[in-house]
């Protein structure tokens, strides 16, 4: 009979101790670090010879790392801990050099926490590389540096979180040309899956398994709450079957926005902005049960002709199941975090009592209604078209407003419910770089 951690767990508790009894001290001690034993399906590596690449798709938490760092360990670890392993010489790759060291090194999940202390390698610092008591070494690169891979050689290599590098190409292409040592030389790769063309091509060749698994695969090891938590927040989104599930999705038909356009938008610093608002797009109801109160700043840099104006979305403020009171509040919020200098509102739906709301908390706030009259893909068109140009950048990632960008097609939103988040991104657009300048409505001061 074949036991495993899976049947140890959910076996009565006299059939645990009769098994647990039967084991002799040696074996007691070391079952902790077999990892055959506490492993799920897709933590263990391919049976059979004829792969090169082994790719682990898996949703946060899913346990992706320690299956990379586990593999590791059984590519270099003999019988005993001075004989040798498949494999000596090992490249472990990451977008940085930091995100290695704390997360594929040092991190809870990393090489070091999982390897026993008689096979435990130390760490070179000044080397950058690990070195196991029978010789194997481990040399660490980063993403941002592929020309780093070009000269060593290696047997193995461990990639990982390939799908949000920036220089993924170029990275792969310098360790392909690496891996020459050793009769079959092997790659591990773990990553949240993205719709980008080197996850893809890898995924397409023939020599190439995957293995594919769930954040909730991983559940008896994460916190309840993060579960319900995540789960409340992105099931039956596209970000939720991406980042919870590790689906590998491709665009939707028609979309005005990819994911490639908007990995390719995104910027760590906004830089100098001349301007900035916050856009509204209310519910239409106005209860704990009400659809999502779009709220987005944006910011822009209208120096110069027209055609060299920019923006950045600044922040995705969105709230859900907000009172009238509760959304105004968070809109005004957002408006003191950011300086902006206007609130704009759609009022399609709400008309003055829009306006009404927002002035109960603050009488004095630069505000401007506006009202549709296209529909929402003819209106988010000249916004799809900016981004298209490099003329609108994402500080950081915007999760929720993202994945409904995504859903936005020529023909309308392929979504559940209402692009909330879209609408307000589209105004806050409107208003600063294709409709600009035509003045907030204060108190006692309107716009004709």
């Amino acid at each position: 009979m074949k036991f495993g951690a899976g049947w140890l767990a959910s076996a009565p508790q006299l059939a645990q101790e009769v098994f647990l009894n039967e084991l002799s001290e040696g074996a007691l001690l070391a079952l902790p670090w077999l990892f055959e034993f506490w492993a799920f399906p897709h933590q263990l590596p391919p049976e059979g010879e004829d792969w090169r690449t082994w790719v682990i798709m898996g949703g946060r938490g899913a346990g992706k790392t320690r299956a990379g760092a586990e593999w590791v360990r059984s590519e270099v670890e003999g019988a005993k801990p001075l004989d040798a392993g498949r494999s000596r010489r090992v490249a472990l790759v990451g977008e940085t050099i930091d995100q290695v060291r704390e997360v594929m090194v040092f991190g809870e999940s990393g090489i070091l926490a999982c390897s026993p202390p008689d096979r435990r390698p130390e760490w070179q610092a000044t080397r950058k590389r690990l070195l196991w008591p029978n010789g194997a070494t481990a040399q660490i690169f980063s993403a941002h540096d592929p020309e780093s891979l070009r000269g060593p050689q290696f047997d193995a290599a461990w990639v990982d979180e390939l799908a949000k590098w920036k220089r993924a190409e170029e990275t792969w292409d310098m360790l392909q040309f690496g891996l020459r040592l050793g009769d079959v030389p092997r790659q591990c790769v773990t990553t949240t899956p993205r719709n980008v063309p080197i996850l893809k091509g890898i995924l397409s060749n023939s020599t190439t398994v995957v293995t594919q698994a769930p954040t909730e695969a991983n559940r008896a090891y994460l916190a309840e709450s993060f579960l319900e938590e995540v789960r409340n927040r992105y099931a039956g989104t596209r970000l939720g079957r991406q980042e919870l599930d590790g689906e590998l999705l491709e665009d939707t038909q028609g979309a005005l926005w990819t994911l490639g356009l908007l990995d390719q938008a995104r910027v760590e610093e906004a830089g100098t902005l001349g301007r900035v608002v916050v856009a509204v797009d209310p519910p239409v109801t106005g209860h704990k049960g009400s659809d999502e109160c779009g709220i987005v700043v944006v910011g822009a840099n209208t120096k110069g002709a027209p055609k060299d104006w920019h923006a950045v979305v600044l922040e995705d403020a969105t709230v859900s199941g907000a009172t009238p009171d509760e959304w105004a509040r968070a809109a005004l919020a957002a408006m003191e975090r950011h300086e902006a200098d206007c609130l704009v509102a759609e009022v399609n739906q709400g008309g003055d009592l829009v306006e009404s709301v927002i002035r109960q908390v603050d009488a004095l706030v630069p505000y401007k209604a506006v009202r549709a009259s296209k529909g929402k893909s003819a209106r988010a068109e000249p916004v799809a078209a900016l981004y298209a140009q490099g003329r609108i950048k994402h500080l950081g990632a915007l999760n929720g407003l993202e994945d409904q960008m995504c859903r936005m097609t020529q023909q309308g939103y392929e979504g559940k419910g209402s692009p909330d988040r879209v609408d307000a991104l589209v105004w806050a657009v409107t208003e600063l770089l294709i409709q600009p300048n035509r003045g907030a409505q204060h108190p006692r001061v309107r716009s004709l």
